[in-house]
């Protein structure tokens, strides 16, 4: 069985806007194949380029090569020597001068002479092809690849599409994600090739440049971000008047979105704020709009099934079956709510917390602008284990914060220590590496 490398378009179709306008099918399929024709030997594509149709332009040309794309979800020195070892003939497709340690580079070539009158179909693979391995992130540990064939990250794109309701007209795509992520390849390119949307080609952060990127495609818009990202943009409108262009839709993943975000959002907006819900191991698996409370659906073919504690996921593009790393409580027509992490429950004398509920609380004061409970390994203080905090809250003391959370928490869960900084060393999908907070809690002690 083979498969189309676009499900929806034609080849007159506009699948991405660069910064010189829209790119039509055509033009990407051929500039996808003057790139195939200058990759070199071997089985393996590192592809690290920055700028979205770059990066697209790569995964096609991987396909048409036989070459896997490997896409790495943090791009540490650790994760390259993993990379580097677990696939020796790998090189490496950078656009921005990337240096990739032991791995052979080659710069992103000029594809301006391409001629796109030359295609005259859309190319297509076989659905067995190993297309894509991505790597966790990391933030629990060492960064773990996952395959995916195409047949299955087709069927991703399409299960995307259809929960989305981007199965006709051109929706165009603006993410503030990395493409290499799970959830920036599904959301952005995935929906791109096999939904009815075309992608922005940048990786905009700061509030300006997402503002500029809104701008540059037409509507309907869908915003693909994360809470911290979209936090940051709801803050710079209050402080400085920016002025957000007509947003059609808002897109999160990557960590919990809270219902008062998700209400400044659609208030400072009018566009709905919709999540999905999934992991670099299942891929995206369910959706849901934030303020219609906790319950997520099920993307076409997915089913949970439940042993004791381990929830368990099969069916449609989910590549074997997995488990979760959520608790979850099911309910029927393939409804389900989550009731946290495994790794996030502590239970400190006796008494039970999440992690991610005392974040949400820090985060609740006024003032606070971001924040993350840790819990030290094997560091007790009568028998007792005592959390740590970092909180990035600018015109508030330590004793200030103290106050407030000692309001909201009860005393075993109040941090000892409570670091102010700057800012936290999130990466780039807005997520804290557990190894971050590591180092963060290592320096408090060589300075206490």
């Amino acid at each position: 069985m083979r498969l189309p490398l676009f499900s929806v378009h034609d080849l007159d179709a506009t699948v991405a806007w660069c910064a010189d306008g829209p790119v039509g099918a055509r033009r990407f399929i051929a500039e996808s194949r003057a790139l195939a024709d200058r990759l070199p030997p071997g089985n393996s594509l590192l592809n690290v380029c920055q700028d979205r149709y770059r990066f697209a332009l790569g995964f096609a040309a991987g396909l048409m090569t036989g070459k896997v794309s490997l896409q790495p979800a943090s791009q540490t020195a650790e994760t390259l020597a993993r990379i580097a070892e677990l696939h020796p003939d790998a090189v490496c497709l950078r656009d921005d001068g990337f240096t990739a340690g032991d791995i052979p580079c080659l710069d992103f070539p000029d594809l301006a002479a391409v001629d796109p009158a030359i295609i005259e179909k859309i190319p297509d693979f076989p659905a067995d092809q190993l297309a894509a391995i991505l790597f966790t992130s990391g933030s629990t540990g060492l960064p773990q690849p996952h395959a995916k064939r195409w047949g299955k990250i087709v069927a991703n794109g399409r299960a995307g599409a259809f929960s989305l309701g981007m199965t006709q007209g051109c929706h165009g795509l603006v993410g503030t994600v990395p493409v290499q992520h799970s959830y920036g390849f599904e959301s952005t390119l995935l929906l791109a090739l096999h939904g009815a949307a075309g992608f922005w080609a940048g990786k905009p952060f700061y509030p300006q440049d997402i503002v500029a990127a809104l701008d540059a495609v037409p509507r309907p818009r869908m915003l693909v971000t994360t809470p911290f990202h979209l936090s940051t943009l709801l803050a710079a409108q209050a402080e400085t008047g920016l002025e957000l262009p007509a947003i059609d839709s808002i897109l999160s993943a990557t960590a919990p979105l809270s219902a008062e975000l998700a209400a400044r959002a659609e208030t400072a907006t009018g566009a709905p704020v919709l999540e999905i819900y999934g992991s670099t191991e299942t891929g995206q698996i369910a959706t849901r709009r934030t303020l219609d409370g906790p319950v997520w659906r099920l993307m076409p073919g997915i089913a949970l099934h439940q042993e004791g504690d381990t929830t368990w996921a099969d069916g449609g593009h989910i590549e074997g079956r997995l488990p979760l790393g959520d608790r979850v409580e099911l309910r029927a027509n393939g409804e389900f709510v989550l009731l946290g992490r495994h790794q996030d429950l502590i239970n400190i004398a006796g008494k039970r917390t999440s992690l991610a509920w005392l974040n949400h609380q820090a985060t609740a004061i006024a003032g606070v602008v971001d924040a993350a409970f840790y819990l030290p390994e094997e560091e007790k203080t009568d028998g007792i284990t005592r959390l740590a905090a970092f909180v990035v809250a600018p015109g508030l003391d330590r004793r200030q914060l103290q106050a407030e959370l000692r309001r909201r928490i009860d005393p075993v869960f109040m941090p000892r220590p409570l670091v102010l900084l700057d800012k936290l060393p999130r990466n780039t999908t807005g997520k804290l590496p557990r190894n971050e907070l590591q180092a963060l809690y290592a320096d408090w002690k060589r300075r206490d």
